[in-house]
């Protein structure tokens, strides 16, 4: 199975980006996967101003055992709380990956030890790795010398971010510890300087930027 679109991107190298739909993964087990509402819209309108990608402004909601799951390329997930998959979902999801989708995770504080196991569904023969500071991500648009950048102070953990490797290819992305959605949110909502939502922006857009190009 390959996700509708796929081809499509290949094909078109000239700028811009394909325009394509990115997606909330609506999950189960009681976590809140709608937190963060402006998050999304502001990303998209900061990476269709700024790196001249075409997505579609209104984010849509898909769910993890759903076929429509391999009409985005992209797909988000974020919460405070608990995560559940089924073995179906799980399955779903692994299938989306392999063919050619991409997952990213943002711990919205709270997240990460219910996520932790619910991965295993998915990958029971892949392991987190966390990628080094000179991995493409983080300098693809704009440059991140030191990784992932610290947005909000939770646990006082350095951030952190981690991958899931398929054949070469980065498939799955899970920041930690740094609370990138929150500085992609409206100003008003968490009072941020105009310095610290810009950072959370310009890794976002490099995320979004790597997964179109790649």
């Amino acid at each position: 199975m390959r996700l509708k679109g796929i081809i499509l991107l290949v094909l078109c190298s000239a700028s811009p980006l394909f325009g394509q739909d990115i997606a909330v993964l609506q999950y189960g087990g009681g976590g809140d996967w709608y937190s963060n509402p402006t998050a999304l819209p502001n990303l998209i309108r900061f990476c269709n101003q700024h790196i001249n990608t075409t997505i579609n402004e209104k984010p849509l909601t898909v769910r993890p055992g759903s076929v429509d799951l391999f009409d985005y390329p992209f797909v988000h997930m974020t919460g405070h709380g608990n995560v559940f998959f089924t073995s179906e979902e799980a399955g779903n999801l692994r299938n989306y990956l392999l063919s050619g989708g991409f997952l990213h995770i943002d711990d919205n504080y709270g997240m990460d030890e219910y996520l932790r196991k619910e991965l295993v569904k998915i990958f029971p023969d892949k392991e987190l790795k966390e990628l080094p500071g000179n991995h493409p991500i983080f300098n693809y648009q704009f440059p991140f010398p030191q990784g992932l950048p610290k947005i909000h102070e939770h646990d006082r953990g350095r951030p952190q971010a981690f991958g899931i490797i398929h054949e070469g290819r980065l498939v799955l992305l899970y920041t930690y510890e740094s609370d990138l959605g929150d500085g992609w949110e409206n100003p008003e909502i968490h009072n941020d300087p105009a310095e610290v939502r810009l950072k959370a922006l310009r890794m976002g857009a490099n995320i979004v930027k790597y997964v179109f190009e790649n």
